[in-house]
């Protein structure tokens, strides 16, 4: 089975790493799944650092990434140190606290709401 995320518990709580592409194989097939996520999330408890180095990937998994985060009953902290781009940079907003290290990147999608759900030249 090939992950995307990998939890590391640590004296200072549990730390999420998300490392290359979210969702890069799977996200709803039979060996992935957000219910498998978020049955490792509250498997614990405390507080929460998320390392993020991703290009980005499944905007779907990023919004159910991000959603159960906010809703995680701990505190949420996300730490950049490489790139958040495209649908990691929404996982990256579920942090109550957001750092960047001075070299990182977020890259957020320019979405135009004139422009999002148009129907010209259909």
């Amino acid at each position: 089975m090939n992950k995307f995320w990998n939890w590391v518990k640590n004296e200072e709580g549990r730390t999420l790493y998300l490392d290359g592409a979210i969702a890069e194989e799977t996200w709803f097939g039979d060996e992935v799944t957000p219910k498998q996520f978020k049955a490792e999330l509250i498997s614990g408890s405390g507080d929460i650092t998320v390392w993020i180095n991703s290009p980005g990937g499944c905007v779907f998994a990023a919004s159910q990434i991000y959603n159960m985060l906010m809703d995680y009953k701990g505190k949420v902290t996300v730490k950049i140190d490489g790139i958040a781009a495209s649908a990691a940079s929404v996982i990256a907003m579920a942090g109550g606290e957001v750092l960047m290290s001075p070299v990182s990147m977020i890259m957020v999608h320019n979405v135009r709401p004139d422009r999002a759900f148009s129907t010209a030249g259909i």
